[in-house]
């Protein structure tokens, strides 16, 4: 079965998210009102409403990194992850975990990278060349 998600988080400014998702990450802008908007995150559905983001930590251990949990994502194909990762190297963003291989010859092989949005919601790009090897053991 095909389907696609929905998550609603908060942001502090929905101007600065509208840059961000936008302009930034190139994300179509959807429905919206005063106090919430929608963009169409990778084909998925994100909801930003106004309120105090959650509360992060850097306790996810993966690989070498300790990552910051929670965080929210997408899985790319190999080919969209690196012109995106070369779109957010262009627009400057300050990346977290900078673009990198990770599981390098090992079934699960992916690339990935960490960034913040402007209301500090931590954000993973996953890029994989083998698209079935996501869920690989």
């Amino acid at each position: 079965m095909q389907s696609l998600f929905h998550l609603a988080i908060h942001v502090n400014d929905l101007d600065e998210t509208r840059a961000f998702y936008g302009d930034v990450l190139g994300c179509t802008e959807g429905r919206s009102t005063d106090t919430w908007v929608d963009f169409d995150f990778f084909g998925h559905q994100l909801s930003f409403h106004l309120g105090k983001p959650f509360e992060t930590t850097r306790t996810g251990k993966v690989g070498d990194h300790m990552v910051m949990m929670p965080h929210m994502g997408v899985v790319l194909r190999l080919d969209d992850w690196l012109a995106l990762a070369a779109r957010l190297e262009k627009k400057g963003v300050a990346f977290d975990i900078p673009p990198v291989v990770r599981f390098e010859g090992e079934p699960g092989e992916q690339r990935t990278m960490f960034f913040f949005d402007p209301s500090g919601n931590p954000i993973e790009i996953k890029g994989l060349r083998d698209w079935e090897g996501l869920f690989a053991k």
